[in-house]
């Protein structure tokens, strides 16, 4: 691995780390750290720690899953191969399945004008906007719906299922986003039109000069129309503009993988998901 690339992966390892730390606490397991939310919220995963000198065992993967299940929580576990190419392996052996995704960073010079993307305009949610409070929500279930079909292909949901999604919403999640955004940790974005509302949302955490864009999604019914692209360059740009140096995202498939490339980013390595195997 080149000296440049391990530098990349270890500020990425040091930003995984250090997301879930303001909002739970670490309850360590062998080689393996497990965030535990304090109070209601989104749960967290378990992950190496950024200091181990030992790779995780099974033994550690069993300890972490028993406590996931004493806590109700996922049994989910979140990784860079390049960083721990062992736990792969493990985690298989532990019966989990592995989703691995490619882990791609921008290149600025060749970021694009998100306005070049796409034919609806993207906009930037704004705490001091009078209508701050309903965007969240209707970003967050831009999200839930665009993630429950997943893929790229258009399909038949749309603003109306979005609108049934905001009713499902967890309340906790949403004042944390909003404190997020108003603090300066987050960013969230929108596009759509006028007529048919929000069809395509995102958002960005920070920490320090790193950030990952995640929640890219599209409204089924409005995909194939540049969406997700020009959500994720301009969330690429306000990123850049507040003096972020390192960008990264996790694409969920190859085929997304393709959306991004577009934007300006490029593979630096394979970011794992665990959890157990779905029973048929």
């Amino acid at each position: 691995m080149d000296v440049v690339r391990a530098d990349v992966l270890d500020r990425l390892e040091r930003f995984y780390d250090a997301v879930p730390r303001d909002a739970a606490r670490a309850e360590e397991y062998g080689s393996l750290v497990l965030f535990v939310r304090d109070g209601a919220g989104w749960p967290f995963y378990a992950r190496p720690l950024p200091d181990a000198t030992e790779p995780a065992s099974l033994a550690d993967v069993t300890a972490v899953r028993t406590r996931q299940r004493e806590l109700g929580l996922p049994e989910t576990f979140e990784w860079v191969h390049e960083i721990a190419p062992d736990l792969l392996a493990v985690a298989r052996s532990a019966g989990l399945s592995v989703l691995e995704a490619p882990l791609m960073v921008l290149d600025p010079e060749r970021l694009p004008d998100p306005a070049t993307l796409s034919d609806a305009p993207v906009r930037v949610l704004d705490p001091a906007d009078p209508g701050f409070a309903a965007d969240v929500a209707v970003r967050r279930a831009v999200a839930s719906v665009g993630f429950s079909h997943g893929g790229t292909a258009r399909g038949e949901a749309g603003p109306a299922e979005r609108d049934a999604a905001v009713a499902r919403l967890d309340v906790v999640a949403l004042e944390e986003e909003a404190a997020r955004i108003a603090d300066g940790r987050r960013i969230s974005v929108l596009a759509g039109t006028p007529a048919d509302g929000a069809l395509a949302s995102g958002m960005a955490m920070r920490v320090d000069d790193v950030a990952e864009i995640a929640g890219v999604a599209t409204l089924p019914a409005a995909r194939h129309r540049g969406l997700g692209a020009a959500v994720t360059a301009t969330l690429a740009h306000e990123l850049r503009a507040a003096g972020t140096d390192l960008i990264f995202l996790s694409a969920g498939s190859e085929e997304i993988a393709r959306v991004y490339l577009r934007v300006g980013f490029r593979r630096v390595g394979t970011a794992c998901i665990a959890e157990p195997a779905a029973v048929i």
